[in-house]
């Protein structure tokens, strides 16, 4: 990928990831296909606080989700 993205802006006043050094913040169409290649759920996706914990697995995702 690595092309702009026309809605970066406003992606990015969305985007809740606090991984600050991560290239693809705010180009979601990026974002979702690193994760999914990785096996991962991107960060918007979970509880803020399970987000901090940078575990973006697809179990945590289930736990965060289950409230478990």
């Amino acid at each position: 990928m690595g092309a702009e993205c026309d809605n970066r802006a406003a992606n990015m006043k969305m985007c809740t990831c606090t991984y600050e050094p991560c290239p693809r913040k705010g180009k979601c169409c990026e974002c979702v296909s690193y994760h999914i290649k990785s096996g991962e759920v991107p960060g918007c996706f979970f509880s803020k606080k399970a987000e901090a914990t940078y575990d973006r697995s697809i179990a945590n995702f289930i736990r965060d989700r289950s409230g478990r």
